[in-house]
């Protein structure tokens, strides 16, 4: 199990440094002058020379990456041209809005998709399989963008003055303001430091934190902010795993052992729970992996829709501007995460299937 495990995250290396360098020349692509964007059109030539100079974007490409790829292995993404302020500070104010947004609706994906999946498997053929793979057809082919608007509309519109109704937009309501957790302990930390980075990157989980400090005003504004955005975004992977999990479930009620266990006697939940279930969630567990990190990375339009402070609306309002640094610091952190998950993956897929670490 530890070989495998090493072994993938050897396999692993390359595929990062395949990474930065495209995240690296993409950013480079976009059509503009970051001078032009940020300073506005009337920007002399003297003043977008200098300006350059100052960001270090006079050099020739393969210099600025040298020393891009040297800042990052030292853990140091460099600083927005927009802002003025250390990538890491920006991350660790938006990030934890991703991925709030990225495990609610991967909650939200797994609670439905996975008992629609099986229901239509042990009801093969019947009203219900017929309905639920229909939905499951509609979620996929939905656009995140129109079925968001479409939320909005029925549920802060139409829903407005009745109890139904919910947020259409923002992390949390005018006049609700978390308090740190670190703050109310009384844990002091320099600012900047790594320790005070940290204690922030938690607090500003805003439903953990509320959580950490049983504010609970709080932890039910952030969640009713997050059901909308959720919902929209866990529709695609909901519907993904609803359908591999009915197809792997066909597969492994058919299967020999599946019959014999049926052949004893037993009561059917028991065979589909205990037998069928454990592998049929081999291929499942894979799928889940990739479309968390698929979620993690495709939150940009979510979030631009629903006004979230996150990684996705930051991306966009960096590639807008022209922010090199941000597109490519972002960008990085969502390709590590998406990289480490499929690695997650990896290993507990072997944990699960024994024959896989012999391969």
């Amino acid at each position: 199990m530890v070989q495998y495990a090493v072994r993938r995250i050897l396999l692993a290396v390359p595929v990062l440094f395949i990474i930065l360098v495209v995240v690296f020349g993409l950013a480079r692509a976009i059509p503009g002058d970051p001078c032009k964007s940020i300073l506005g059109e009337k920007a002399s030539a003297e003043t977008c020379e200098r300006f350059a100079r100052e960001h270090g974007l006079d050099k020739p490409i393969w210099v600025q990456f040298g020393i891009y790829m040297g800042n990052v292995a030292q853990g140091d993404l460099g600083n927005s041209i927009r802002f003025g302020r250390p990538i890491t500070q920006i991350l660790v104010e938006r990030l934890p809005m991703t991925d709030e947004l990225g495990i609610s609706a991967m909650i939200l994906a797994l609670l439905i998709g996975i008992p629609a999946g099986i229901i239509s498997a042990v009801r093969r053929n019947s009203i219900v399989d017929v309905v639920t793979m229909i939905g499951a057809n509609i979620g996929v082919s939905i656009p995140v963008f129109f079925l968001g608007l479409l939320l909005i509309y029925f549920f802060a519109v139409i829903l407005k003055d009745t109890g139904f109704a919910l947020p259409p937009s923002g992390r949390l309501s005018p006049g609700v303001s978390p308090d740190p957790f670190y703050l109310l302990w009384e844990w002091q930390a320099e600012e900047g430091t790594t320790k005070y980075l940290f204690y922030e990157f938690i607090s500003n989980h805003y439903v953990l934190n509320s959580l950490i400090t049983g504010d609970w005003e709080v932890f039910w504004d952030a969640l009713k902010h997050l059901i909308l955005p959720a919902l929209a975004l866990s529709t695609i992977p909901m519907s993904i795993i609803a359908r591999m999990t009915r197809s792997s479930m066909l597969e492994t009620l058919g299967l020999d052992y599946v019959r014999t266990a049926k052949a004893k006697g037993l009561p059917n939940h028991i065979v589909i729970l205990k037998h069928a279930l454990r592998n049929a969630l081999l291929p499942v567990v894979t799928i889940a992996g990739l479309q968390l990190a698929g979620i993690l990375g495709g939150a940009v339009l979510t979030e631009t829709i629903f006004a979230l402070p996150g990684v996705g609306l930051s991306v966009f309002e960096a590639i807008t501007s022209r922010d090199f640094p941000i597109i490519q610091g972002f960008v990085v952190v969502i390709a590590f995460i998406y990289v480490f998950l499929n690695l997650v993956v990896d290993i507990s897929y072997a944990f699960l299937d024994p024959r896989i670490r012999l391969d």
